[in-house]
């Protein structure tokens, strides 16, 4: 599940493009806290089937928080020549910064699906430097329309010259 990236700041000098899965990560708490709270609850009758219920329940929960919550941020910076590229996770935090004057375009990576449609994720085209090649924004691909939307937007803002 990758959750649509929305372009947060896109003046002639920066462009920034986020994502916060604020809903989702509360939605994943509220259902912990209710496996947890309904097998706590149980195991006041029954306790070894209140603590599977809990612990898998929970177990499921966190699962699915450590999988799907992660902010990304991608951050392309005329005044500091800079594309960073950062994103925090449960495990941690990275940020992994290129050269803008490196960056020729974005352009879509695409994979075919085993149901024969295609997926797509974002990546970024770097001519020059050590780290020149494609490199993905995101790792997953995905069918819904945010990945057009994000290379579009990146490549309006490369081509708009800085005022």
């Amino acid at each position: 599940m990758v959750l649509p990236m929305k372009v947060t700041r896109d003046t002639p000098d920066q462009l920034i493009i986020a994502n916060s899965p604020w809903l989702i990560g509360l939605m994943l708490i509220i259902f912990i806290l209710i496996f947890v709270g309904a097998g706590l609850l149980v195991m006041t009758e029954e306790f070894w089937i209140g603590l599977l219920f809990a612990g898998f329940g929970g177990g499921i929960g966190l699962g699915a928080f450590v999988a799907f919550v992660s902010r990304v941020q991608l951050i392309l910076d005329r005044p500091t020549n800079s594309v960073t590229l950062r994103a925090r996770s449960l495990f941690g935090f990275s940020e992994v910064r290129h050269a803008l004057s490196d960056l020729t375009r974005a352009e879509l990576d695409s994979t075919t699906e085993s149901k024969g449609g295609t997926l797509y994720r974002p990546a970024l085209v770097l001519t020059g430097g050590m780290s020149a090649g494609t490199h993905p924004i995101l790792n997953a691909y995905t069918n819904g329309t945010s990945p057009q939307r994000m290379v579009a937007a990146i490549n309006t803002w490369l081509e708009a010259s800085p005022s």
